[in-house]
């Protein structure tokens, strides 16, 4: 199981994750709710999104390390501070609530059952990977950051 490790690049995910849940949609149209709100509920996720995602890479430029999630051994600095004070993978944490968002507007209560595949798949294939090399680089310094700063929120 190794060999997923680190090879399929987050956004490839999310999109490929997206168009599943679009194929849940078309495939069992039988189960579409309509929901007081609904927009307005997806369009606080895709807010939070954007606000984790853009914050969270700012603050990896601000630090001058990679955002590059195939390399994380690339990575030049350990970044705590601001979104990352709440959580440790702001980007990913955009990627899922975007997904979020994406059940409401799809209007499909099936597609909460593809969002756990998601978080697990990210968890087992990427951010483990990810920690491990980070534990390397920065030892008791990532250590600490993890027990002090939860993996998602």
């Amino acid at each position: 199981m190794h060999c997923l490790e680190l090879k399929i690049p987050p956004v490839a995910l999310f999109l490929l994750t997206g168009l599943a849940m679009w194929l849940v949609n078309r495939l069992f149209p039988e189960f579409d709710w309509t929901l007081p709100g609904q927009n307005t509920i997806a369009g606080v996720f895709y807010a939070g999104s954007a606000f984790a995602g853009i914050t969270a890479v700012i603050a990896f430029f601000k630090a001058r390390t990679t955002i590059h999630p195939g390399k994380p051994e690339d990575a030049s600095s350990l970044v705590h501070s601001g979104i990352y004070r709440i959580t440790r993978n702001p980007m990913y944490l955009a990627l899922l609530l975007s997904l979020i968002g994406w059940t409401f507007t799809l209007a499909n209560p099936l597609n909460l059952l593809v969002l756990p595949i998601f978080v697990l798949y990210m968890n087992r294939f990427q951010i483990i990977p990810e920690e491990r090399m980070l534990l390397k680089l920065f030892g008791s310094d990532f250590s600490a950051y993890q027990q002090s700063v939860r993996r998602w929120l």
